[in-house]
């Protein structure tokens, strides 16, 4: 009894004021604006591609875009829910339903390129660059997101990270797009959307080592 006595009077003595975190919808606002932020930054220095009136007046490239950004979206609010313990961690579906639809899009705006050009419309020519610019685009925004949840404990970091760096890959593909003109729906589906997926995957194998204070998953 004495003992617990004792270390009751010493946490209360080492206790220091601890500022709660903020709710996952305001994290994941702060997060898009400094994305987003840092983005058109991106886009600035690498000059808006010349078409960009005109694809800003095509229906097909606002709905791929708005799929992107809301991938992005859904993606950091899972991500910064996870970080907060005891909620449920089937809140990732928020980022999967519309990564599905922005899947779906991409789908479909192969399938008009076909339509319309033929076999031709399906070829692909190699593309690195996609990599490189989401790569650049989503940098800051993943160190934001990691200092970020770093604040908060998961059960699941694998998970987390994913999706941390499936806003991120998001986030940068939406960028890219402004001032990329190599926007044909096979090439974007497989070097743009393909970059989005690797970069998540290598994210979520640095799951572990990014948030070290885990907690054990049930």
């Amino acid at each position: 009894m004495r003992r617990t006595d004792e270390l009751i009077d010493r946490l209360v003595c080492d206790a220091h004021p601890v500022r709660p975190l903020a709710s996952p919808l305001c994290r994941m606002m702060f997060w898009t604006a400094v994305s987003l932020a840092f983005a058109a930054l991106v886009v600035g220095i690498a000059s808006p591609r010349p078409d960009i009136a005109e694809k800003l007046a095509e229906p097909r490239f606002l709905i791929e875009q708005g799929m992107a950004l809301l991938t992005a979206v859904g993606a950091a609010f899972a991500s910064f829910a996870l970080v907060v313990p005891g909620l449920d961690s089937r809140l990732a579906m928020v980022a999967l339903l519309p990564g599905m639809a922005w899947i779906g899009t991409l789908g479909a705006g192969c399938v008009t390129d076909f339509l319309r050009a033929g076999s031709a419309a399906l070829g692909l020519t190699p593309d690195p660059g996609c990599i490189l610019y989401i790569a650049i685009i989503g940098s800051l925004p993943s160190i934001v997101g990691v200092v970020m949840l770093r604040r908060g404990l998961t059960a699941h970091p694998r998970l987390t990270i994913f999706l941390l760096a499936l806003a991120a890959a998001a986030i940068g593909n939406f960028g890219l797009r402004f001032f990329h003109v190599r926007d044909a729906g096979m090439m974007v589906l497989v070097w743009q959307f393909g970059s989005v997926l690797l970069l998540s995957a290598l994210g979520a194998l640095a799951g572990p080592r990014l948030l070290a204070r885990t907690v054990a998953a049930a």
